[in-house]
């Protein structure tokens, strides 16, 4: 790690940083001159801007779970275009294809290479498929049109990308082309009227379905409290030493959930601490109003039926009673998560080096070291993430909630 000064990077900064890691893009527009360390919002240095503004990689960005995260599917451009023949097409799934797509694609994939680029956006809007689903949608064309091909036939390659689409990325053209593909195919585009006017009679199937059943005063009475309906919110409150997994298996829980449509709100520790505790020391008072904060804008969350996963340290059992007392209030579901992984685990994958710095005495009140953390006495699941890998942590962390995996 340099002395240079460093920048915090936003979720879309990220998805651009790791484009330029990947060779998509060839500078990144919000760095400037160098040398400056570019981190997450914990703090952890993922790369280097040189003077030049060329990049040293220094730690893998965060990742989360899904197939779109999957490091078989999420190649570097670089290594996409290095293996693409002349003639590769691009298809562009922003949305899942439908049959005619499917077939579309698979008459270009008769005679050229294809790459079905995925972009993977960090929040999901309600009612739309996430990047998972997308994913998956685009596996399974793949699956087809290679199955079709026959194992003996010289078939023409057909690859699915899951790449960061963040708010500022380039444009589709320049994306296809950083991925090696000569052409683009974006399906909407060429879906024909009848397919079109399908896919637009999809949102009044189920009011057309009403009022075959219901006269038209009772199915406007059944519309009405369908979508008046309001789901119990529900905080998920992890807790755990530093270095203990649970920013890892709250993002994922959070990615999944949000990736479902289920308007989920993550309150990660450190990036709560830029924004809605900015100021606030690491003393006993300081850390319980930090956590009181989180827990105050969880129940905001949770009362109107939202989904908030909240991962602070959250040392002391007071202040965690306070966080469950508000979404009770709130009428929201808690669930307390103690990530209970061992301190010398912790200490030994730390990945800022904070526990060498607290042992040197660089750092006060480290909870841990310097500072006691009270292990929690009514947690609702407990998880030591040495023994429990993140996906089956994430799964249980669901069980508890009710919800399928």
């Amino acid at each position: 790690m340099t002395s240079s000064p460093t920048r915090v990077l936003t979720d879309d900064e990220l998805d651009l940083l790791e484009l330029a890691l990947g060779g998509a893009i060839e500078r990144l527009p919000f760095a400037g001159q160098g040398p400056v360390v570019l981190t997450d919002t914990e703090n952890t240095p993922l790369a280097e801007v040189a003077a030049d503004g060329s990049l040293t990689p220094l730690k893998p960005i965060a990742t989360a779970l899904g197939p779109q995260w999957d490091e078989a599917l999420r190649v570097p451009a670089r290594d996409v275009a290095a293996g693409a023949a002349p003639g590769t097409t691009a298809v562009w799934l922003a949305e899942p294809p439908t049959l005619e797509d499917a077939t579309g694609i698979a008459d270009v994939a008769s005679t050229n290479d294809v790459v079905l680029l995925v972009p993977v956006s960090r929040h999901t809007e309600p009612g739309t498929v996430g990047a998972s689903g997308l994913t998956r949608a685009a596996l399974g064309i793949a699956e087809r049109i290679q199955g079709s091909n026959g194992p003996s036939r010289d078939a023409t390659r057909v690859v699915v990308v899951p790449w960061p689409h963040g708010e500022q990325a380039p444009a589709p053209s320049d994306i296809a082309a950083a991925y090696g593909a000569e052409q683009i195919l974006v399906p909407p585009a060429g879906r024909s009227e009848r397919t079109r006017t399908s896919l637009a009679a999809l949102p009044r199937a189920y009011a057309d379905a009403l009022r075959r059943v219901y006269p038209e005063t009772s199915a406007r009475e059944v519309e009405r409290a369908a979508a008046a309906g309001h789901q119990q919110g529900t905080v998920v409150f992890f807790t755990g030493l530093s270095g203990s997994g649970k920013s890892t298996v709250a993002r994922a829980l959070a990615a999944e959930l949000d990736d479902e449509g289920l308007g989920t709100t993550l309150l990660d520790g450190d990036a709560v601490r830029h924004h809605l505790s900015k100021g606030l020391g690491f003393d006993r008072e300081s850390r319980e109003t930090n956590v009181e904060r989180i827990g105050y804008v969880a129940s905001l969350v949770a009362k109107h039926g939202g989904i908030a996963v909240a991962a602070p340290i959250a040392p002391f059992a007071s202040s965690r009673a306070e966080v469950r007392a508000l979404a009770e209030r709130a009428g929201a579901r808690f669930l307390l998560v103690h990530i209970s992984t061992p301190l010398e685990v912790c200490e030994a994958r730390d990945r800022k080096g904070l526990y060498a710095k607290a042992r040197a005495g660089a750092i006060p009140d480290f909870t841990g070291i310097s500072s006691p953390y009270e292990t929690p006495l009514d947690a609702d699941v407990a998880i030591d993430t040495s023994q429990v890998e993140v996906p089956e942590a994430v799964a249980i962390v669901r069980a508890h909630l009710g919800l399928p995996g």
